[in-house]
């Protein structure tokens, strides 16, 4: 009689368990920088499409090493005091956004405009400080709010690196799609994205909203790459000679804040 050996299922290497542990935990991180708000376990489960019990146990571990935290009596969850210190880390570390956030405190106190300074992050322009203007009409957005690369003056600059390919794999249809529902084409993007580069900084008008225009200047790294971008955000009103003044404005403090070869 032939013995017939049982077969056992080959364990998971620890290696490929901690990645897809850090996997899930970006994943987490990254729906609730998105959601903005506290959220129940059970919720945050189905809107990620994850086992219940998988985040559960997830949303334990990061609650007791303080990086989450309950919110509430009913234990909706949010980011811990843990985050916050290392978000202060980073600011007083990071050069370029130490430099940056001063950089736009000044512009704004300067000029009387709503300045932002702004990076690429997960596929999105990100605003990572801003300093609303001094005018009756009083322009602001939200710091860390991430929308669509082609709605901004600023992701036409950041992208302008990378190849037509790369641009096509990194942002989909949807983006295309302005909030109001008219439609970017592709093909007049990646022209707009061709014409910043070669201009040395973007203004666009009446994208994210009727009522304004965006002004982007790029700073560059140590490479001659474009690490992000200093904004104006003024009324859709401006004057063309005031815009203009603004552009040679913004230029010259991003060009002031690079380290590669286009800096001063």
């Amino acid at each position: 009689m032939q013995e017939r050996l049982a077969t056992k299922a080959k364990p998971t290497p620890p290696a490929v368990t901690r990645e897809r542990s850090l996997d899930r935990m970006s994943q987490v991180l990254d729906f609730l920088h998105a959601h903005r708000r506290p959220i129940g376990t059970a919720e945050l489960a189905r809107s990620i499409d994850a086992p219940r019990s998988t985040v559960y146990n997830l949303v334990k571990s990061l609650t007791d090493l303080g990086i989450l935290e309950a919110a509430g009596e009913d234990g909706r969850i949010y980011f811990g005091h843990k985050l916050y210190l290392w978000g202060l880390d980073y600011m007083r570390e990071n050069p370029l956004v130490r430099r940056g956030r001063e950089a736009v405190d000044r512009l704004s106190q300067e000029t009387g405009e709503t300045a932002e300074l702004c990076m690429l992050q997960s596929g999105r322009y990100t605003i990572v400080h801003m300093c609303p203007g001094l005018r009756p009409f009083r322009i602001s957005s939200a710091v860390g709010l991430q929308i669509p690369l082609p709605w901004t003056a600023s992701g036409r600059l950041l992208l302008s690196d990378l190849s037509r390919d790369e641009v096509d794999a990194l942002i989909g249809e949807e983006d295309f799609v302005l909030p109001d529902g008219r439609a970017i084409a592709r093909a007049d993007f990646h022209a707009a994205i061709a014409e910043a580069r070669q201009a040395g900084h973007c203004i666009t008008s009446g994208l994210v909203d009727v009522f304004t225009k965006c002004i982007a200047a790029p700073i560059f790294d140590v490479d001659g790459k474009v690490a992000a971008t200093l904004c104006f955000v003024v009324s859709m009103e401006t004057a063309p000679e005031r815009v203009a003044e603004l552009v040679d404005v913004l230029v010259a403090r991003a060009r002031a804040l690079s380290s590669g070869p286009d800096a001063d």
